[in-house]
């Protein structure tokens, strides 16, 4: 495990790939505001250790009386940010779950997670998922919490596969797509991807969309932006200003200005003001991962 100041600490999940990465944080003395949790190709579980988190569409939803409230974060795959308040001190792990695991981690598909910014973690986790938070609360060290959280989502996994038809079980071809989007970063077509795994394009969309909550191309374009993101966090953490142009390049957009249109999608803002918000969060490692 590796700690910085504020204190993030990583965790290798060891969860059979479905838990992406896991990250337990905590700060304090920090100015209120807000902070935007960014679309990913990835689902978002976040057991808060210190009161609930306030979440909306919007800052002033965020910060207002019909803000999402929870002690257990569940989000699903989202095109928009979302907005986050940030208290003047916070402490959780938050974990990047892969969209395909939710059937057995959660027990309902990626989809059934998309209509909602957020879900309250404890409504489709049940009981049990607050009685972990409570231990988790309760213990004293990081490497003791991801622990008990790996084998409470362990557990979790081994009975929905004990008893497979409860929540079904992903369809082969849409496993074979998802893998085929990220062994190509998101760059791809939909022809292509149709021909690999023997569907028209049409159906696959619906198989798609039915088990995630996104088309394959609104999947495509999440890995890639996230791609695209973790290179210009890798350049802001090593002191160098990101070359946009070249990020575009390598990531496979048609030129800068497709690059700067999905940042402006998926933050609110462009990627200069973006990096503005989160600089001094890059730098204290928040952003390490990629994830989250």
């Amino acid at each position: 495990m590796e700690t910085v100041s504020p204190e993030f600490v990583r965790a290798a999940p060891r969860l059979d790939g479905m838990v992406v990465s896991a990250v337990g944080y905590r700060t304090s003395g920090e100015q209120p505001g807000l902070h935007r949790g960014l679309p990913s190709p990835y689902l978002t579980l976040i057991f808060s250790l210190d009161g609930p988190v306030a979440t909306g569409h919007s800052p002033e939803q965020a910060t207002g009386p019909d803000a999402t409230r929870t002690d257990i974060v569940l989000g699903g795959l989202h095109q928009a940010p979302a907005f986050v308040v940030r208290p003047e001190h916070e402490a959780g792990i938050q974990l990047a779950v892969h969209p395909l695991a939710a059937r057995a981690l959660f027990g309902v598909p990626a989809s059934e997670l998309a209509g909602d910014l957020v879900t309250p973690g404890a409504e489709v986790m049940g009981r049990r998922a607050a009685d972990v938070r409570e231990l988790l609360c309760e213990q004293n060290g990081w490497e003791q919490r991801f622990a008990s959280l790996s084998a409470y989502l362990r557990r979790r996994a081994a009975e929905a596969g004990a008893d497979a038809d409860a929540a079904g079980a992903v369809r082969p071809e849409v496993a074979e797509a998802w893998a085929w989007l990220a062994r190509h970063q998101g760059i791809g077509t939909l022809r292509g991807l149709s021909r690999h795994v023997a569907l028209s394009e049409r159906r696959l969309t619906t198989l798609f969309r039915a088990e995630t909550g996104l088309s394959p191309k609104q999947a495509g374009r999440l890995m890639r932006f996230q791609r695209a993101r973790n290179a210009v966090v890798r350049s802001v953490a090593a002191g160098a200003a990101p070359d946009l142009a070249r990020v575009a390049a390598d990531c496979g957009y048609y030129d800068h200005s497709h690059l700067v249109r999905d940042f402006r999608q998926y933050t609110g803002v462009s990627p200069s003001g973006w990096l503005a918000e989160e600089c001094r969060n890059i730098q204290a490692g928040s952003h390490g991962g990629g994830e989250g």
